[in-house]
């Protein structure tokens, strides 16, 4: 059996930020149910929440760690190869969240465009800065293998995704950097359907250009 490295002191403080993650997750309603699910990677190991687990109960010791160490652990969230897949997409990315909030779980219900990406117009300079455009990963069954290679195949150069009538997926270089890109999408999806039937006016293509010019 191939011994696995564990950092405790690294992991004790991976458990700790995942809980209160999703306690705050939890409290901004966006994580209804048992929905949801947060991961942190430590080394080779990912620090995930346990299969069935609610955000806003889940405590540190019922936190699943794959390779596990030890029988009897926790099984992770089914989605743990949809957190995989992000982490192999971006090398740098060290945290993880797949919810199912409200607005964004909406216009993931919408077709995409034509060029595949969610139905989220420029309407601030924020949504352009920090979102980028959204692929929409085909829908397949939540936990499956088909699910998986769709974020696999959406993920390289996308840390934020929406999974067709399920949620939004995001990758980030910390977790206090994931949950603000989840909730700048989740912000960005209310916008747009807040405004749907109004006549919005959006950032123009020159306005676009100067928000994603490099070293912004």
């Amino acid at each position: 059996m191939t011994r696995i490295r564990i950092d405790a002191e690294a992991e004790a403080r991976a458990r700790s930020a995942i809980v209160g993650a999703c306690r705050h997750l939890s409290a901004a309603g966006l994580s209804p149910g048992s929905s949801g699910n947060v991961s942190i990677r430590v080394g080779a190991r990912i620090i995930a929440t346990p299969t069935g687990s609610s955000l806003r109960a889940v405590t540190e010791e019922e936190l699943a760690a794959t390779p596990a160490d030890q029988e009897g652990a926790s099984r992770p969230t089914k989605e743990l190869p949809l957190h995989a897949a992000m982490y192999a997409a971006h090398p740098d990315a060290t945290a993880v969240v797949h919810l199912h909030s409200p607005y964004a779980t909406a216009i993931a219900c919408l077709p995409p465009g034509d060029s595949g990406y969610a139905r989220l117009p420029p309407l601030t300079p924020y949504r352009v800065m920090r979102l980028g455009d959204v692929p929409v990963v085909p829908y397949a069954s939540p936990g499956s293998e088909e699910l998986a290679a769709g974020v696999a195949s959406a993920a390289p150069g996308h840390p934020v995704l929406l999974l067709a009538n399920h949620g939004p997926i995001v990758a980030a270089a910390s977790l206090d950097a994931a949950i603000d890109l989840v909730e700048e999408l989740e912000t960005a999806a209310q916008l747009t359907l807040l405004l749907k039937q109004a006549p919005a006016v959006a950032l123009d293509a020159a306005a676009v250009a100067a928000l994603t010019q490099p070293g912004r």
